[in-house]
Protein backbone atom coordinates (compact mmCIF):
# COMPACT_ATOMS: atom_id res chain seq x y z
CA UNK A 1 0.00 0.00 0.00
CA UNK A 2 1.18 3.84 -0.69
CA UNK A 3 -0.26 6.72 -0.08
CA UNK A 4 1.42 10.12 -1.55
CA UNK A 5 0.98 13.34 -0.09
CA UNK A 6 1.18 16.55 -1.04
CA UNK A 7 0.77 19.41 1.98
CA UNK A 8 0.65 22.99 0.91
CA UNK A 9 -0.20 26.42 2.25
CA UNK A 10 1.09 29.80 3.36
CA UNK A 11 4.33 29.90 5.67
CA UNK A 12 3.20 30.21 9.33
CA UNK A 13 0.07 28.43 8.73
CA UNK A 14 1.68 24.95 10.50
CA UNK A 15 2.28 22.78 7.09
CA UNK A 16 5.73 21.48 9.15
CA UNK A 17 3.58 20.35 11.90
CA UNK A 18 1.35 18.47 10.33
CA UNK A 19 4.15 16.58 8.07
CA UNK A 20 6.05 16.16 11.32
CA UNK A 21 2.74 14.42 13.11
CA UNK A 22 2.18 12.68 9.91
CA UNK A 23 6.13 11.80 9.78
CA UNK A 24 5.83 10.65 13.20
CA UNK A 25 2.71 8.55 12.91
CA UNK A 26 4.59 6.36 9.80
CA UNK A 27 7.20 6.06 11.67
CA UNK A 28 5.23 4.46 14.80
CA UNK A 29 3.46 2.49 12.03
CA UNK A 30 6.83 1.27 10.85
CA UNK A 31 6.12 2.26 6.86
CA UNK A 32 8.90 3.59 4.71
CA UNK A 33 8.47 7.54 4.36
CA UNK A 34 10.44 9.71 2.03
CA UNK A 35 9.37 13.27 2.40
CA UNK A 36 10.46 16.00 -0.32
CA UNK A 37 12.33 19.34 1.39
CA UNK A 38 9.92 21.67 2.31
CA UNK A 39 9.74 25.20 0.37
CA UNK A 40 8.96 28.10 1.01
CA UNK A 41 9.49 27.81 5.15
CA UNK A 42 11.83 31.01 5.21
CA UNK A 43 9.48 33.54 4.05
CA UNK A 44 6.52 33.93 6.22
CA UNK A 45 3.63 34.60 3.92
CA UNK A 46 5.37 32.94 1.17
CA UNK A 47 4.01 29.76 -0.60
CA UNK A 48 5.03 26.53 1.26
CA UNK A 49 4.97 23.19 -0.66
CA UNK A 50 5.86 19.53 0.34
CA UNK A 51 5.69 16.04 -0.36
CA UNK A 52 4.94 13.16 1.89
CA UNK A 53 5.52 9.54 0.47
CA UNK A 54 4.29 6.53 2.69
CA UNK A 55 4.53 3.13 1.41
CA UNK A 56 4.66 -0.68 3.30
CA UNK A 57 6.87 -1.04 0.35
CA UNK A 58 10.50 0.39 -0.77
CA UNK A 59 10.62 3.95 -1.77
CA UNK A 60 12.39 5.19 -4.32
CA UNK A 61 12.08 8.79 -4.41
CA UNK A 62 10.85 11.80 -2.53
CA UNK A 63 9.04 13.54 -5.46
CA UNK A 64 5.64 12.80 -6.76
CA UNK A 65 4.91 12.50 -10.22
CA UNK A 66 2.59 14.88 -11.84
CA UNK A 67 -0.83 13.11 -11.50
CA UNK A 68 -0.03 10.92 -8.92
CA UNK A 69 -1.16 12.42 -5.49
CA UNK A 70 -3.62 11.19 -3.56
CA UNK A 71 -4.60 13.64 -1.18
CA UNK A 72 -3.42 17.48 -1.49
CA UNK A 73 -3.68 18.40 1.92
CA UNK A 74 -4.06 22.75 1.82
CA UNK A 75 -4.34 25.12 4.66
CA UNK A 76 -5.31 28.02 1.29
CA UNK A 77 -7.80 27.19 -1.30
CA UNK A 78 -5.67 28.85 -4.06
CA UNK A 79 -2.82 26.58 -3.00
CA UNK A 80 -4.36 23.57 -3.53
CA UNK A 81 -5.47 24.69 -6.89
CA UNK A 82 -2.00 25.20 -7.77
CA UNK A 83 -1.33 21.49 -7.26
CA UNK A 84 -3.78 20.22 -9.26
CA UNK A 85 -1.61 19.18 -11.74
CA UNK A 86 -0.43 16.64 -9.49
CA UNK A 87 -3.62 14.72 -8.16
CA UNK A 88 -4.27 11.20 -9.36
CA UNK A 89 -7.78 10.90 -11.39
CA UNK A 90 -8.87 9.61 -7.75
CA UNK A 91 -7.36 11.93 -5.06
CA UNK A 92 -8.71 13.92 -3.14
CA UNK A 93 -8.41 17.50 -1.87
CA UNK A 94 -8.68 18.52 1.66
CA UNK A 95 -8.30 22.62 2.25
CA UNK A 96 -9.45 25.13 4.19
CA UNK A 97 -12.22 27.52 2.85
CA UNK A 98 -11.24 30.57 3.80
CA UNK A 99 -8.16 32.66 1.48
CA UNK A 100 -5.49 33.89 3.10
CA UNK A 101 -5.23 36.74 1.18
CA UNK A 102 -1.39 38.13 0.63
CA UNK A 103 -0.87 39.07 -2.71
CA UNK A 104 -2.50 42.31 -4.80
CA UNK A 105 -4.10 40.33 -7.41
CA UNK A 106 -5.43 37.23 -5.22
CA UNK A 107 -8.50 35.79 -7.31
CA UNK A 108 -11.70 36.06 -6.50
CA UNK A 109 -12.93 33.89 -4.07
CA UNK A 110 -16.17 32.63 -6.39
CA UNK A 111 -13.75 31.52 -8.97
CA UNK A 112 -11.71 29.46 -6.43
CA UNK A 113 -15.13 27.56 -5.00
CA UNK A 114 -16.44 27.18 -8.58
CA UNK A 115 -12.93 25.04 -9.73
CA UNK A 116 -13.00 23.14 -5.83
CA UNK A 117 -16.80 22.40 -6.69
CA UNK A 118 -15.49 20.92 -9.96
CA UNK A 119 -13.33 18.36 -8.74
CA UNK A 120 -14.46 15.19 -8.27
CA UNK A 121 -13.35 15.06 -4.70
CA UNK A 122 -12.60 18.09 -2.51
CA UNK A 123 -13.51 18.72 0.85
CA UNK A 124 -13.46 22.10 2.08
CA UNK A 125 -14.35 23.97 6.01
CA UNK A 126 -13.26 27.39 7.57
CA UNK A 127 -10.64 25.52 9.63
CA UNK A 128 -9.91 28.49 11.36
CA UNK A 129 -13.19 29.45 12.46
CA UNK A 130 -13.77 25.78 13.86
CA UNK A 131 -10.34 26.16 15.70
CA UNK A 132 -11.61 29.60 17.43
CA UNK A 133 -14.83 27.46 18.36
CA UNK A 134 -13.28 24.90 19.98
CA UNK A 135 -10.75 27.26 21.96
CA UNK A 136 -7.70 26.60 20.42
CA UNK A 137 -6.92 29.56 17.25
CA UNK A 138 -3.65 28.52 16.58
CA UNK A 139 -5.04 25.05 16.02
CA UNK A 140 -6.19 25.61 12.36
CA UNK A 141 -3.37 23.20 10.98
CA UNK A 142 -4.59 20.51 13.50
CA UNK A 143 -8.62 21.29 12.50
CA UNK A 144 -7.19 20.72 8.77
CA UNK A 145 -5.15 17.01 9.62
CA UNK A 146 -8.09 15.82 11.66
CA UNK A 147 -10.45 16.79 8.01
CA UNK A 148 -7.43 14.82 6.11
CA UNK A 149 -6.51 11.62 8.51
CA UNK A 150 -9.33 9.45 7.22
CA UNK A 151 -7.97 9.79 3.53
CA UNK A 152 -5.03 9.43 4.00
CA UNK A 153 -5.97 5.64 5.32
CA UNK A 154 -2.50 4.25 5.31
CA UNK A 155 -2.32 5.45 8.75
CA UNK A 156 -5.60 5.22 10.77
CA UNK A 157 -6.88 8.28 12.65
CA UNK A 158 -5.95 6.88 15.89
CA UNK A 159 -2.59 6.31 14.64
CA UNK A 160 -2.06 10.59 13.82
CA UNK A 161 -4.10 11.13 16.79
CA UNK A 162 -0.94 9.47 19.06
CA UNK A 163 1.42 10.83 16.85
CA UNK A 164 0.02 14.34 17.91
CA UNK A 165 0.40 13.73 21.73
CA UNK A 166 3.79 12.38 20.86
CA UNK A 167 5.08 15.74 18.92
CA UNK A 168 3.27 18.23 21.15
CA UNK A 169 4.33 16.44 24.59
CA UNK A 170 7.25 18.63 25.35
CA UNK A 171 4.94 21.65 25.63
CA UNK A 172 2.75 20.07 28.11
CA UNK A 173 -0.86 18.29 28.36
CA UNK A 174 -2.40 21.60 28.19
CA UNK A 175 -1.13 22.33 24.41
CA UNK A 176 -1.49 18.06 23.60
CA UNK A 177 -5.26 18.53 24.72
CA UNK A 178 -6.05 21.39 22.76
CA UNK A 179 -4.72 19.93 19.56
CA UNK A 180 -6.15 16.64 19.72
CA UNK A 181 -9.57 19.11 20.37
CA UNK A 182 -8.77 20.64 17.30
CA UNK A 183 -8.34 17.39 15.18
CA UNK A 184 -11.26 15.93 16.59
CA UNK A 185 -13.23 18.37 15.84
CA UNK A 186 -11.20 18.26 12.18
CA UNK A 187 -12.06 14.42 11.69
CA UNK A 188 -15.67 14.79 13.21
CA UNK A 189 -16.43 17.29 10.10
CA UNK A 190 -14.84 15.25 7.71
CA UNK A 191 -17.93 12.79 8.13
CA UNK A 192 -20.16 15.95 7.60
Amino acid sequence: MKKDIILCGVGGQGILSIATIIGEAATRAGLNLKQAEVHGMSQRGGDVQSNLRLSTEEIYSDLIPLGRTDVVISMEPMEALRYLPYLAADGTVVTSSKPFINIPNYPDESALNAELDALPSAVRLDIESVAKDCGNARGANMVLLGMAAPYIGILSVDQIREAIAVVFARKGQEIVDANLKAFDEGVKASKN
